[in-house]
């Protein structure tokens, strides 16, 4: 976790309930970032910052747990804020993000990131 991070005082730091909500937020904090927006916002306290659940990825990548199609699924549909529907023809996708989902899920829970 970042160390010049500025945490808000008394309000207690919330995990995430799934891998899937701590993605989201993950991607809609980066969105955000790019764009400009500073740290610092009315949102709910988390235990991590954005790039934690990134770390979380790469390392599942570099130990070959998961792939660059993994990553691309995650990536597309994050940015969507929804996962792959396999009911409409994206079943490979879905597929493909819920091995991600459960691969990342033991780690985010072991770091509190997710309860």
């Amino acid at each position: 976790m970042a160390a010049n991070v500025q945490r808000s005082v008394g309000i207690p730091e919330q995990a995430f309930t799934s891998p899937e909500d701590a993605w989201f937020w993950a991607m809609t904090s980066l969105q955000a970032r790019r764009e400009g927006a500073r740290g610092g916002g009315a949102g709910v306290p988390r235990p991590c910052e954005p790039d934690d659940i990134l770390r979380c990825l790469d390392g599942l990548y570099r130990n070959q747990r998961i792939g660059l199609p993994h990553a691309r699924v995650l990536r597309t549909w994050g940015e969507r804020r929804a996962r792959p529907d396999p009911s409409r023809g994206r079943g490979s996708e879905y597929a493909l993000w819920q091995e991600a989902m459960d691969r990342m899920e033991p780690i985010l829970r072991q770091k509190g990131i997710v309860s």
